[in-house]
C-alpha cells in the first residue's frame, strides 16, 4: 500500500504521520523545488518519509512554493493513486480539483459526508451529491469497495443458497458471472447475455442493492 499526498497541514500530514508508525510506504508530493519545505513545520515528518516512501516533485530547485503550483501537483496525486480520497473539503480548494481531476482520470473517488450546515464538510457533501465520489462512513468502506479484504474476514460465499428472489435476467446475469468465475465488465456481460447496456446497470444495481453482487474499481463486478 502506498498514500500519497500533498503533506499540507491538517490530514495529510495527519496521513503521512500515520503511515510512519505503521510502517506503510507514503510519499508528499510538493509544489516546490525539493531544496526547501512549505509549510515548514512538517519538515521533521518530511525527514522521516524519506526513510519509507520520500518526497516527490516536478519543479527544479530553486521553485518556491508560489500559489498557482498546488494545483498543478495534484494532477500528480490524483494520477499516482487508485482511489483519491476526501476527509473534509470546502466548497472551493485543491481537494476539490484533486477529485475532479481523479474522476477525468477514471479514478475511484471517495469522500466522508459531514453536516450541511458545517464549512468543511461542503466540498465532501457536493461530490457525494453529484455522483463525483462514493460515500465512506468507515475504513471498512474502503478496503470493502477496493476489494482488499482479507480472505479471512471477507464475507464466505454461500454456494449452497440459491438466489430465489432474482428476476429472470438477474438470474441469466448471476448464472454468467458463476461461469467467469472472477471479476467482470458490463463489455461482458453484454457479450454473453445479448442484453442492452442499460438494462445490464440496472440489474446490476437492483443485484449490487440484494447483496448477491459488489462493484470493484474499474467499472468491474464480482459475485459476493
Amino acid at each position: 500500500m502506498l498514500v500519497l499526498s500533498g503533506l499540507a497541514l491538517g490530514i495529510d500530514v495527519a496521513a503521512h504521520k500515520e503511515c510512519l508508525k505503521n510502517n506503510v510506504t507514503t510519499v508528499g508530493v510538493l509544489g516546490h523545488g525539493l531544496d526547501r519545505l512549505y509549510p515548514a513545520a512538517n519538515r521533521s515528518t518530511a525527514d522521516k518519509m524519506l526513510q519509507n516512501g520520500g518526497l516527490l516533485s516536478e519543479y527544479p530547485s530553486e521553485t518556491v512554493p508560489d500559489r498557482e503550483n498546488f494545483p498543478q501537483r495534484n494532477r500528480i496525486v490524483a494520477g499516482m493513486a487508485d482511489a483519491t480520497i476526501v476527509i473534509e473539503a470546502g466548497i472551493k480548494g485543491g481537494a476539490l480539483i484533486t477529485a475532479e481531476i481523479a474522476n477525468s482520470y477514471n479514478r475511484d473517488v471517495f469522500a466522508f459526508p459531514g453536516r450541511i450546515d458545517d464549512t468543511y464538510s461542503e466540498g465532501c457533501n457536493f461530490l457525494i451529491r453529484n455522483n463525483k465520489a462514493a460515500l465512506l462512513t468507515c475504513a471498512a468502506d474502503l478496503a470493502y469497495s477496493m476489494g482488499w479484504e482479507k480472505p479471512d474476514t471477507a464475507r464466505p460465499v454461500e454456494q449452497f443458497m440459491l438466489p430465489l428472489d432474482l428476476s429472470a435476467n438477474e438470474q441469466i446475469i448471476f448464472n454468467m458471472m458463476q461461469q467467469q468465475k472472477g471479476a467482470v465488465g458490463i463489455d461482458d456481460i453484454t457479450l454473453h447475455t445479448n442484453m442492452p447496456t442499460s438494462q445490464i446497470a440496472m440489474n446490476l444495481l437492483n443485484m449490487e442493492m440484494q447483496g448477491y453482487i459488489r462493484s470493484l474499481p474499474g467499472k468491474m463486478y464480482k459475485l459476493s
